[in-house]
């Protein structure tokens, strides 16, 4: 077992609010990654908002998390000694400062319904929410509340939904698994086919439904609010606040199918991809260090396009057009 280090944080926080009435529990999460602070600006709106009477709870309880990874919102950064939001789950050895991390912030999801953790993106790119799989009984990530996301999605404020992330990002272990890079703990995580779940994951194996919501390019001065009206739109739909429940809006609908990793830091991109930009097939998206091409296998959208991302992590995913109802 890791020692806990003296220049970690040592403490973790959470804000619970309980209405009189009683109804769902709600937890969302903010600053999953140290460098995506919009979720931490819009959760302490709500926050101040709830303790000066602005705002009032209706009915259920309502957990709020501005900051889920202390360490690495203080060092500004993605994670503090690795990512968060993948391999979450608790651990009786944690060897790194998110393990501990994991074993406060898991038990919490679990006593909630409903997650709704917000994030924001490397490249330029429009914002969007993550939606789990349809309902199924198979092994990789069984489900039986595809409906209640769906319908969650639709008032989030957001045009557009990507699914299949977790089934997406197995392809990629898998190819880990073949050709590891980095130290013997990064492979043993990179190998390791529970490395994709992250908070919505855990969320869903718990019994409980979850969305990501990507609230537009790091440092946006749009995504904070984006947050904030995602929080509101939530509260209303699940009858928490006293506010009409909002219209659901369209949502055009991709669905992940690949994963392609950086393999050495110096792979690049062509060009500056955004996220849902259009690839034809044998376009070529970036070279690898020695100068070969990676071109795209089939007409498609690139999504999450990383140019900082590290060797041996996903660099981007390509996405098609979902045959989801």
């Amino acid at each position: 077992m890791a020692q806990i280090n003296p220049d970690w944080p040592q403490s973790f926080a959470s804000h619970r609010y309980q209405a009189l009435k009683e109804g769902p529990a709600l937890i969302v999460t903010g600053a999953v990654h140290g460098n995506e602070v919009c979720g931490a600006i819009a959760i302490r709106r709500l926050m101040a908002e709830l303790e000066q009477g602005a705002r009032k709870l209706a009915a259920g309880r309502l957990t709020l998390v501005p900051v889920a990874n202390p360490l690495a919102y203080r060092l500004g950064q993605r994670g503090g000694e690795r990512n968060l939001n993948r391999n979450l789950a608790p651990t009786t050895s944690p060897q790194d400062y998110e393990d501990h991390v994991a074993n406060w912030l898991c038990p919490l999801l679990a006593e909630h319904e409903v997650l709704l953790d917000l994030h924001s993106f490397q490249s330029p790119g429009q914002p969007f929410v993550f939606l789990g799989p349809t309902d199924n009984d198979g092994e990789l990530e069984p489900f039986a509340h595809a409906a209640r996301e769906e319908a969650l999605a639709r008032r989030l404020g957001v045009a557009d939904a990507v699914d299949g992330w977790l089934s997406t990002y197995a392809l990629g272990v898998a190819r880990r698994r073949q050709a590891p890079t980095g130290d013997a703990r990064q492979q043993a995580l990179n190998g390791d086919a529970r490395y994709g779940v992250g908070t919505t994951e855990y969320m869903r194996s718990q019994g409980g439904w979850a969305l990501t919501l990507e609230c537009g390019r790091h440092g946006d001065a749009a995504a904070p609010e984006v947050a904030y009206r995602a929080i509101l739109n939530t509260l209303a739909h699940l009858g928490m606040v006293d506010a009409p429940d909002p219209q659901p809006q369209p949502l055009a609908l991709l669905s992940l199918y690949e994963v392609v990793d950086k393999l050495d830091d110096n792979d690049s991109f062509a060009r500056e991809w955004t996220s849902f930009a259009p690839v034809r097939r044998g376009e070529t998206i970036g070279r690898r260090a020695d100068g070969s091409p990676v071109s795209a296998p089939d007409d498609a959208r690139i999504v999450f396009p990383n140019p900082r991302a590290q060797a041996g992590q996903e660099w981007f995913y390509l996405a098609k057009p979902s045959h989801r109802r």
